[in-house]
């Protein structure tokens, strides 16, 4: 089954968020069909609201459960890097590229808007990947007036294009926010707009997303072999880490303040 399954994506679970689990009597119903078919343990696989139930359904029935993070968005504290998120890269980048071709032959100013609601890791580390001007993402939106900032010291009229990645966060306002401002505050740019949406989501798994989640599962049996639980499969330095659910959900993810800073300085 394994062999048969890693070149495919996540969504061959077809599992979704379901209305009933966040209430009282759905997590015991959820337990009575658990203990029913016998099942010892669970293994979740999800980002921040997965991990979330997960910690609240163990702590209410006092079952086992090991966490993997699983999420595209690469926004879960306690872990270099989530599952999905390497191919989601990957996907972001070479659209860029396809993207630039245009942008180069028309002369024009493109916002491509990447997945990101909260977290801008794939904003940030897909500009720098795929050679974009600049990245637009929620963590420092509250700080500064990133579009301000590009205009006046990152892009330039004299270059042929550019090419900003924006992180489809409310906080940013997304790619047609930030072509909204431009057409009303700088009305000389040529301004297109490109949202990737679901795109990031699918698609064959990297080499690095593979290797990544079989170190992961194999991590999660042995932690219930060896009688832990509640605890999150994290990769530190590219070592396995157990990382407690309360840790892994409630603390935010910092954004390394040196790729911003590297990508600014390859823009100019």
């Amino acid at each position: 089954m394994f062999k048969r399954k890693i070149q495919m994506g996540g969504t061959i679970l077809k599992t979704a968020r379901c209305p009933e689990f966040q209430t009282p009597e759905g997590r015991q119903l959820a337990y009575d069909n658990i203990r029913r078919h016998e099942i010892d343990a669970l293994v979740v696989i999800g980002g921040d609201g997965s991990l979330t139930g997960a910690r609240i359904f163990a702590k209410e029935f006092n079952f086992p459960i090991i966490g993997l993070p699983g999420t595209i968005d690469n926004d879960l504290y306690g872990t270099d890097s989530t599952i999905g998120y390497d191919t989601a890269l990957n996907t972001i980048m070479e659209c860029v590229d396809k993207i630039r071709d245009t942008a180069t032959s028309h002369e024009r100013l493109f916002f491509i808007e990447v997945m990101g609601r909260d977290a801008g890791f794939l904003a940030l580390n897909g500009a720098i990947a795929s050679g974009a001007e600049a990245a637009i993402i929620p963590e420092i939106s509250t700080q500064v007036d990133q579009l301000a900032e590009l205009i006046q010291n990152g892009f330039r009229k004299s270059k042929n294009s550019s090419i900003v990645l924006v992180a489809e966060s409310p906080v940013t306002g997304g790619a047609m926010g930030m072509a909204e401002r431009v057409k009303n505050e700088y009305p000389g740019y040529d301004v297109r707009v490109s949202i990737l949406g679901h795109l990031q989501r699918g698609g064959s798994p990297t080499a690095y997303d593979r290797i990544l989640a079989s170190r992961m599962g194999a991590a999660a049996i042995d932690a219930l072999l060896d009688d832990q639980r509640n605890v999150m499969i994290g990769i530190q330095n590219d070592t396995i880490v157990y990382v407690p659910f309360t840790k892994a959900i409630k603390n935010d993810k910092p954004i390394n303040q040196g790729l911003l800073d590297t990508l600014r300085r390859l823009s100019i």
